[in-house]
């Protein structure tokens, strides 16, 4: 047991690291681990290295907030949270937000435990009928979360028609010779990441002073806010074609926030809450639906040939001890960051994160020989596209149709 706390505690900490390096997913160092295996079983066992997997997929999903709203450096989880949480930086309120992110993501693990019992029971039935039909699922809970999610009739024009052409472009781009990393890498960046940036140079040149107090009083929309995120996570387990980007729309609809303006503080909630409960679930689902749900449960599936309770409680305990430690980490490095970031020209920061992130695309491009004209041309439309959202007056999630349409076009094919 001993050994099992010491692989919790490394996995925090590779984690913490993967999760503060913009452009770094951690599947990619889950890969590494994997592709080690071989090697590392002589020294280690299964169990160990697949705490290790746990705790560093949890901690990642945690810290990666950091630098997707400071930053503005997007992953497939924190893509939607990026507008408002940046709109919270350029009011002096980066410490409310790193503090709103992290009592999301570890209220959502403990909702997700709690509930656990109830997803035995209910999700592997769910599951099952459910594949058939999944496509239409998909098609009628997007067109249903895009009408809630929308205050007039003009607005719900722009966000089905930025559903669709987002859902074309995701759709051509799977057609494409690049790979679904580089590819998805690409297109968050674009429609989420330098987009972002890019307007709000618009607005501010200098980073405005960031208030060291902040008043966060847990009231019962926040709870409800936090139980929406954690619920789902589980949700995703019978819709295959959502990710967390894609239930992150489910997860404010719950909530009865958005990301367009008024319940800044709802909306991250679901949002961090639904990143961490996603990815405990994600494991999860290996022993309620045999279905590993992320790169890290591939690598566990294949680590571990038969989970069992033991397993299922082991790698519970351990993302509890994960997202408990990697709590008071993620409050202690935003803090450090966002005082860091008061000595720095806003403006050249925001142009250099811009260039990071093109740099880091380009070299993932060079390493996994992708078609460098393709990733150029992906690049330039996803931010153009990102860019829409601002001067419409919607919210950006509705750019989530890139992974949505795609989804739906899959499963339709597979079961009609």
């Amino acid at each position: 047991m001993f050994t099992l706390l010491i692989a919790c505690f490394l996995g925090i900490l590779s984690g913490t690291i993967t999760g503060m390096v913009p452009g770094i997913h951690v599947n990619t160092a889950g890969a590494i681990i994997f592709a080690s295996s071989t090697f590392l079983l002589t020294i280690f066992t299964p169990e160990f290295l697949c705490v290790y997997l746990v705790a560093m997929a949890i901690a990642h999903a945690l810290i990666e907030f950091v630098p997707s709203m400071l930053l503005g450096v997007p992953e497939e989880g924190t893509a939607v949270s990026i507008l408002p949480g940046h709109r919270m930086v350029l009011e002096g309120r980066s410490k409310e937000a790193i503090r709103i992110v992290s009592i999301g993501g570890y209220g959502a693990i403990l909702v997700t435990i709690v509930l656990l019992p109830v997803f035995a029971v209910l999700l592997p039935f769910l599951h099952e009928i459910s594949k058939p039909i999944t496509w239409m699922i998909l098609l009628i809970v997007s067109i249903i979360l895009i009408y809630k999610l929308t205050r007039t009739n003009r607005d719900f024009m722009w966000a089905l028609f930025l559903f669709t052409i987002s859902g074309i472009l995701g759709y051509l781009i799977f057609q494409t010779p690049l790979s679904s990393g580089i590819s998805m890498m690409t297109i968050f960046s674009g429609l989420f990441g330098i987009s972002t940036i890019l307007f709000s140079l618009n607005d501010s040149s200098t980073m405005p002073h960031q208030n060291q107090f902040y008043d966060i009083n847990l009231d019962m929309n926040m709870i409800k806010s936090i139980i929406a995120g954690g619920t789902a996570g589980a949700i995703l387990g019978f819709l295959p074609g959502f990710g967390p980007a894609q239930g992150s729309i489910i997860a404010q609809s719950a909530s009865g926030s958005d990301d367009a303006g008024d319940d800044t503080t709802g909306f991250l909630l679901a949002n961090s809450g639904l990143n961490t409960s996603d990815t405990l679930f994600s494991l999860i689902a290996i022993y309620l639906i045999g279905n590993p749900r992320s790169g890290i449960a591939v690598y566990m599936s294949y680590l571990i040939s038969e989970f069992s309770v033991y397993h299922l409680l082991i790698f519970t305990f351990t993302s509890l001890i994960a997202v408990s430690l990697s709590l008071a980490l993620c409050l202690k490095l935003g803090d450090s960051f966002s005082k860091l970031m008061k000595k720095i020209d806003y403006k050249k920061l925001s142009i250099s994160v811009i260039l990071l992130m093109i740099i880091l695309i380009y070299i993932f491009a060079i390493v996994y020989n992708a078609p460098m004209i393709y990733l150029t041309l992906v690049l330039i439309t996803s931010t153009a596209m990102g860019l829409l959202p601002h001067y419409l007056g919607v919210g950006k999630s509705h750019l989530m149709g890139v992974l949505i349409v795609p989804a739906i076009v899959i499963y339709f094919q597979m079961f009609i």
